[in-house]
């Protein structure tokens, strides 16, 4: 795969190493240093700026990536970017306009609740939203050439930094809790400021103001996006949303413990995608059919393999994982497994979502996407009162399994594309046998030391089994030559 093995391997380790300092952040910060209350709080604040980043964006970032191949001449690049770092005003302006105007009753329908503890800080959802959003194009501007390795480090680490250095700061009273949410909004604007700087050293923007030719279809794609990604979005964090509308807003703060140990599952995915993503849109463009496919196999297998790896190490460890963090937020094991699942299938599809979003047919899978999120509103509405944070991520699960579904089925008529193999079933059947070995197999010590001990009988395990079936090439190869500069094997 040369480059997107090479880049993949990079942006995995940044994002795992990212993943390291979240879960320190997570598991053990937020929970020991700001509490239930402020954690709900920012939980629900990011939240709801993922949600508004898609609006916010115009849809800008995938459209970039889509419709840059697409422009041969240098002038024609440019006018290009500068249309690309404009869009978004579009919506930004009016948008940011009817949220202020309407600040009371948008913001007294959403913290009922909670009103005296959410709504002092209401107000930053569009503005981290706005951070988000041109973060995002800066991004894309870095993904095009090819030079997706520190931008990654910067979306990955950055902000986690900057989070930690607050909660410490919590910690030894420097400062206030209050300060430390407004504090985390500016890691936001700060890892903005550094992606632009960084976008801009990769290639000078060259300003052009110039209606582009294709502007008709620059909007309408883009207007696909900002619909599509808003779909993504609520699907992994409209839960959180609705959370506080039913529950005391601590009640996010166990949801989003459990929901940052289960999306490691897709730390893999979101490292391969970076660079993935422009290849697919440039393979498209060309009609290599053939190559696309290779891609699409390729990635679900490498994906399901380390993604399957993770999901093993969090499922059987889960129980003793919890006992390491504060029992106030004990509840959630049931949230991990069920949108551990959810996110493993999403890692199964590979590069699904970048062939969508590049194929004429994207039209169409966005109804799919709208009735799903209805559909997963409708789920939360009616679990959520019943069974509180569990009957959210019930809701989800059964939401993410359907959406996905939909778009597998779609890409495999529509495109004659497809993503699994006999070694599919094989690395399936791997992840049951290894589930039944461990799940139930605990030693009789402290509880890291039980988690040491048995993580390292389940990568003996699991890696041994992967890497004699051959289940993914390019994980043997890598595996492989690891071991030959160990002296394992020749």
């Amino acid at each position: 795969m040369g480059i997107v093995q090479s880049q993949s391997i990079k942006n995995t380790i940044i994002t795992f190493f990212g993943f390291g300092i979240g879960a320190i952040n997570a598991l053990f910060l937020y929970t020991n240093f700001l509490g239930k209350l402020h954690y709900g709080i920012v939980a629900t604040l990011l939240s709801g700026a993922n949600i508004m980043m898609p609006l916010m964006a115009f849809g800008v970032q995938n459209t970039l990536i889509r419709f840059f191949s697409h422009y041969k001449t240098e002038k024609e690049k440019e006018e290009f970017l500068t249309f690309m770092l404009v869009m978004p005003l579009a919506f930004i302006i009016p948008l940011s306009l009817g949220f202020y105007l309407f600040y009371d009753p948008i913001s007294s329908v959403w913290v009922t609740e909670n009103p005296s503890s959410l709504k002092p800080f209401f107000w930053l959802i569009p503005v981290v939203g706005l951070f988000m959003a041109y973060f995002e194009v800066f991004y894309a501007w870095v993904k095009i050439h090819m030079k997706s390795v520190v931008g990654n480090l910067i979306s990955e680490v950055l902000v986690r930094l900057i989070v930690m250095v607050l909660l410490f700061a919590v910690h030894f009273n420097w400062i206030e809790k209050a300060t430390c949410v407004y504090g985390i909004a500016g890691a936001y604007f700060a890892q903005m400021v550094v992606m632009k700087l960084y976008a801009i050293s990769i290639k000078m923007p060259v300003l052009r103001f110039v209606i582009p030719k294709n502007l008709k279809d620059l909007v309408q794609y883009s207007l696909f996006i900002i619909v599509s990604g808003g779909v993504a979005v609520m699907l992994v964090d409209f839960d959180k949303i609705m959370i506080p509308l039913y529950q005391d807003i601590g009640q996010n703060a166990l949801y989003a413990v459990a929901i940052f140990i289960s999306t490691v599952i897709v730390a893999p995915s979101r490292a391969m995608t970076q660079i993935v993503a422009p290849i697919t849109a440039k393979l498209m463009v060309e009609g290599k059919h053939d190559e696309l496919n290779d891609l699409y196999k390729k990635s679900a297998i490498n994906l399901q393999v380390i993604g399957g790896f993770i999901m093993m190490l969090i499922f059987l460890n889960i129980k003793e994982m919890y006992q390491l963090i504060p029992k106030d937020y004990s509840g959630g094991i049931w949230v991990v497994f069920m949108i551990g699942l959810s996110k493993f299938y999403d890692v199964l599809l590979g590069n699904n979502n970048s062939i969508i979003v590049n194929t004429k047919h994207y039209r169409t899978v966005l109804l799919f996407g709208v009735f799903t999120v209805l559909l997963m509103i409708g789920l939360n509405m009616i679990f959520i009162p019943l069974y509180g944070i569990e009957g959210s991520a019930f809701a989800t699960l059964i939401t993410v399994m359907i959406y996905n579904t939909i778009k597998l089925f779609y890409v495999v008529k529509k495109m004659d594309l497809y993503p699994f193999t006999n070694k599919t079933l094989h690395s399936l059947g791997i992840l049951v046998v290894c589930f039944g070995l461990f799940y139930f197999w605990d030693f009789p010590f402290f509880t890291l030391i039980n988690i040491i001990l048995k993580s390292i009988l389940i990568t003996i395990f699991y890696g041994y089994l992967n890497y004699k079936l051959q289940i993914s090439e390019e994980v043997n190869n890598v595996v492989g030559s690891v071991l030959e500069k160990l002296k394992i094997v020749k």
